[in-house]
């Protein structure tokens, strides 16, 4: 699958090393035989009324719980955040109150 597929490769006549003489007499080339189009090996997908609509029902499903799970990820992070800050204006709060010798 991951194997790259190349064309086939065009049949040219050989070239000779030596240019020829003006005697010789220089005859066409055959032209190549036409090749035909390879098959592709994989499977086409038919997709029925009734499979559309399974594939966009599991679509918004996997965006629903995909949201859900982000947004209780950030609903945490929030929390966290809200009770650090209040446990440090307690504690600046009692070491202010112990600074001042009340």
């Amino acid at each position: 699958m991951f194997t790259p597929k190349y064309p086939p490769q065009d049949i040219a006549p050989p070239v000779s090393a030596t240019a020829p003489s003006a005697s010789a007499v220089v005859s066409p080339a055959p032209a190549p035989a036409p090749v035909a189009p390879v098959a592709s090996n994989r499977p086409t997908v038919h997709l029925t009324p009734a499979s559309a609509l399974a594939l966009a029902a599991g679509g918004g499903a996997v965006v629903l719980v995909v949201g859900a799970v982000l947004v209780s990820m950030l609903l945490a992070v929030a929390i966290t955040a809200t009770s650090v800050a209040v446990c440090a204006v307690v504690l600046r709060s009692l070491l202010n109150s112990e600074n001042k010798g009340r």
